[in-house]
């Protein structure tokens, strides 16, 4: 964990080196962020020096987001624009070329190793289905018509989800600010070495709290497959009836697969997600007996009086609804 750590710092002081200065005045830098938890996080780092719009705000859906002309006025103003990257926002690059942006484009993702689809099992339909050589041929397709896979979406997006990634996310961004405002950088560097020690505690509080359950009480079940990043960090196996977007649609097929699983394992606890609707998890509680455990938070923050509202607070909340829920 610690070389994780002192790895990403070195990276995030390459980086720095490589993103250009924007010009500079007495007033804070204008910041966009695409959602709640990546402008958390530069709020953290920026303080004072940054003025933050986020795009898509509390408990909103950034997978089914309709930029706005306010959104395309915010962009075409900002020095930088934070982005998660890896497919996330699909609707990105249609904002910016409405916004004729012409600051510093930020990629949080940038030095992540993503999990790819072929190495996730949360979504109940075709991974099951689909033959092991299937997927080595398509990746072979690709490789050799020189497709990045992230071109494809091959990738899960949420890799907010491990603390681990997290220090990564906060690397990227100051290295961002700190090249665009070097007068500041002092104290983007500082705020950057408190926020990791944050992170760094919660990983230890988390791995904590979920160390305490047994093996056959791990399998959650939640709206869509927002979770393997946590699920891979925490020895917890996250299932959902809907994909890695929620655009998708669950099918009967797929619903119905998962109420047997439900059923067979034992699984005691859905959960509803902030952004989803919760009907279709209601209706497979319903199906199986199981109770909806709480509320979790996969890709957007609450409101300033919810349960979550900044994104150490999201991963706090999220571990303990967790625990207390699946806890025998």
């Amino acid at each position: 964990m610690m070389r994780a750590f002192l790895g990403s710092a070195i990276a995030a002081i390459a980086l720095s080196l490589a993103i250009p200065m924007v010009a500079q005045s007495n007033e804070p830098m204008r910041v966009v962020a695409t959602f709640s938890i990546l402008g958390d996080m530069v709020g953290r780092i920026g303080d004072e020096h940054v003025s933050v719009i986020t795009l898509v705000g509390p408990d909103g859906d950034t997978h089914v987001y309709q930029p706005t002309p306010t959104a395309a006025r915010a962009v075409s103003e900002a020095d930088i624009l934070i982005v998660n990257g890896l497919q996330f926002e699909g609707w990105l690059d249609r904002l910016i070329d409405a916004s004729d942006f012409d600051g510093v484009r930020v990629v949080a993702t940038d030095g992540i190793e993503p999990m790819a689809f072929d190495d996730m099992h949360g979504h109940v339909d075709s991974h099951e289905d689909h033959a092991e050589a299937t997927h080595d041929d398509d990746h072979e397709e690709h490789a050799e018509a020189g497709h990045d896979p992230h071109d494809h979406g091959v990738f899960d997006p949420h890799a907010w989800q491990s603390l681990r990634n997290a220090v990564a996310y906060v690397d990227n961004i100051t290295a961002a600010l700190a090249q665009a405002d070097p007068a500041n950088a002092v104290d983007f560097y500082q705020n950057r070495a408190a926020y990791v020690a944050e992170l760094e505690a919660l990983d230890t509080e988390i791995r904590e709290i979920v160390a305490g359950l047994p093996a056959d009480r791990r399998i959650v079940v939640t709206s869509h497959d927002a979770f393997q990043y946590f699920g891979r960090d925490y020895g917890l196996t996250f299932l959902a009836p809907q994909g890695i977007s929620t655009e998708s649609e669950a099918s009967a097929q797929d619903v119905a697969r998962l109420i047997e699983r439900i059923r067979d394992e034992g699984i005691s606890a859905v959960f509803v997600e902030n952004i989803t609707d919760g009907r279709l998890l209601e209706q497979i509680a319903n199906e199986t007996g199981a109770t909806i455990g709480g509320t979790l938070y996969p890709g957007a923050l609450s409101g300033p009086d919810g349960s979550a509202p900044t994104y150490l607070e999201m991963m706090r909340h999220n571990a303990m609804t967790l625990a207390q829920a699946l806890t025998p």
